[in-house]
């Protein structure tokens, strides 16, 4: 929402930018700008610091849509255009645009014109954050301490179950009122850290298992891994294809009134080095079996064949 002092401020200005910018320009602009003002990389630089919070503002409302298009509208009415005091066969007046603009009855000018205009209480602006969190903490929750510029830090409670990308709005955590209105929001998005044996499948995680040939041949019991537990085990029938997805029920991601599952997907394993008796058991192998090709499907479907 729009803040009264929006009328003796220019967003655009502050942060080098034209006013029909697009948001990745002002996004580019704004970070360049943060990294040189940025009070990690000005020591007891009370100018510096004054600046980013500046740019900081004026990017919290540059990069958010609604909050651009209020903006632009109070400035236009504030640099020079005329209203009528309104009445029966005339247009309507400055009170009319502000009714419309902020969606309530307009409380127009006290003591006419020369008077000045009162929005009332308006709420803070809103503040946006970002924060990375490891991967098993996004399926089983955590609570995070976050801190932002020129504010306490804050405890944030990250529900489990939240996915890459996602935003937490913590209400009334943004800016403060500059004159007794409620203050803003804070928006954190989420980012969750990649895993270095499972990914993110909706409510399901999955992993990928290596087999021997012989397992996938013949069949077996192995040891499959799973998030923050103890390893389960996992049957392959005998003539186990090569990826293959097997489903380990209830050890996936807890979506409340239910849990996902593991899906384990089989990866034959070749041999990189092969013993003489090895390559000779394999030929061997070769010689009992059918003289099948199993490609010939796949070039006929082709029409090669």
């Amino acid at each position: 929402m729009a803040s009264q002092d929006w009328l003796d401020k220019d967003f655009y200005k502050i942060l080098g930018v034209a006013k029909d910018a697009q948001e990745a320009e002002i996004k580019k602009t704004y970070r360049k700008l943060a990294r040189q003002f940025h009070p990690d990389s000005n020591p007891g630089d009370a100018k510096a610091e004054a600046k980013f919070k500046e740019i900081s503002e004026a990017f919290s409302v540059l990069s958010d849509a609604e909050q651009r298009k209020e903006y632009d509208a109070v400035r236009a009415m504030g640099g020079g255009a005329r209203f009528t005091a309104g009445g029966q066969g005339q247009g309507g007046g400055f009170e009319d645009v502000f009714s419309n603009l902020f969606g309530g009855g307009g409380r127009g000018f006290p003591g006419g014109f020369g008077g000045g205009f009162d929005f009332g209480p308006q709420p803070g602006v809103d503040l946006t954050a970002r924060t990375s969190i490891d991967f098993i903490d996004s399926i089983k929750g955590a609570t995070i301490k976050l801190s932002l510029q020129g504010m306490e830090p804050l405890n944030v409670k990250i529900p489990a179950g939240v996915q890459d990308g996602q935003k937490i709005k913590l209400r009334g955590k943004g800016r403060p009122s500059p004159n007794g209105g409620p203050s803003g929001d804070l928006i954190v998005t989420v980012r969750v850290k990649p895993h270095p044996v499972f990914t993110r499948d909706g409510a399901n995680l999955r992993v990928t298992v290596p087999v021997t040939f012989t397992e996938a041949a013949l069949g077996a019991n192995i040891l499959v891994p799973t998030l923050g537990g103890d390893p389960v085990k996992l049957k392959i029938n005998p003539g186990c294809p090569n990826g293959r997805v097997l489903r380990i029920q209830g050890r996936g991601v807890d979506a409340g009134n239910a849990r996902g599952d593991l899906l384990a997907t089989v990866e034959i394993a070749v041999p990189a080095h092969l013993s003489e008796k090895a390559k000779k058991a394999l030929q061997d192998f070769q010689a009992v079996m059918p003289d099948e090709d199993p490609r010939t499907d796949l070039l006929s479907r082709a029409g090669l064949l």
